[in-house]
């Protein structure tokens, strides 16, 4: 386990030596004493949450709303700032699921989140439990996340999968990092644009454009985290000038540019997800 160390925050990280069994699943340890108010980010990914240790991570979401311990939330979490992390002497497996396999491991839609953080146990119920007292149960790293992978590689085979045309038009916007036309997708696939729409929202979780618009940010904000200027990264990502990445980045975060650069929960992700461009798929 590797210590990330930003501002006052420090968080022990560990990463499996190999990659998941399933391609789209990729994931991280973590183990912070003290977790300050932490905004969360959003990311074109499912955010599976499995905490086991003594203490308990709480989402302090919109409205007053709040969800404690393990947790699921869909692609775009937080978005405008509306969720914070926080607690004390936290244990977890981090898991980000591309949204393509996110239906066949969950046994839930994405679209079914509806935007939300949901109980890991209202979906998995006692599997849920189960798999929190074996993560406790053992001492390493590497033997939770194999267990971890086994389970959801023994889910995503008995689940139902995407179309294979949505799956297709969700890996052309990751590859393409948003700068795709989404009205030439449907063309591209062989079906009527009211078709494509409807079930890429319903399987994904989210209407094309606004993946689009997520995943584009979603690597704009990486860039900034590196140390990039707002200018140079606006006309690298697509975006018509430094003012529209900036209202985007707002749109998103409830904060400008300049603050996402130094946000936590973005910065670990070079240690935490190592040279990985987005871990929203990798199918």
């Amino acid at each position: 386990m590797r210590t990330f160390v930003h501002g006052a925050a420090v968080w022990g990280v560990a990463c499996p030596r190999r990659p998941s069994r399933v391609a789209g699943v990729t994931m991280a340890g973590f183990r912070v004493r003290k977790l300050d108010t932490l905004r969360m980010v959003p990311h074109p990914a499912v955010t599976l949450l499995v905490e086991f240790g003594g203490g308990s991570p709480v989402m302090d979401c919109a409205a007053g709303r709040q969800q404690r311990g393990s947790v699921v939330a869909g692609p775009g979490l937080g978005s405008g700032g509306s969720v914070r992390a926080r607690g004390e002497n936290v244990e977890c497996v981090q898991v980000r699921l591309s949204p393509a396999i996110a239906r066949a491991v969950l046994d839930v839609s994405p679209a079914d989140l509806d935007g939300t953080v949901v109980a890991l146990d209202d979906l998995w119920g006692r599997e849920a439990s189960r798999l929190r007292e074996r993560l406790s149960e053992i001492s390493s790293w590497q033997e939770r996340f194999a267990l971890t992978d086994a389970l959801l590689a023994r889910r995503h085979d008995a689940g139902s999968p995407v179309d294979p045309e949505v799956a297709w038009a969700w890996q052309r916007i990751v590859a393409g990092r948003g700068l795709v036309r989404v009205d030439g997708l449907a063309a591209e696939v062989g079906w009527s644009r009211k078709r494509l729409w409807s079930r890429f929202r319903s399987q994904i979780g989210l209407p094309p454009k606004r993946a689009v618009k997520l995943v584009r940010f979603d690597h704009a904000a990486h860039r900034l985290v590196a140390g990039e200027g707002a200018a140079r990264v606006a006309a690298d990502a697509g975006y018509a000038d430094q003012s529209h990445l900036h209202r985007d980045v707002v749109a998103f975060t409830g904060v400008t540019p300049a603050t996402v650069a130094g946000e936590p929960f973005l910065a670990v992700d070079d240690l935490a997800w190592p040279n990985q461009e987005t871990s929203a798929d990798r199918t």
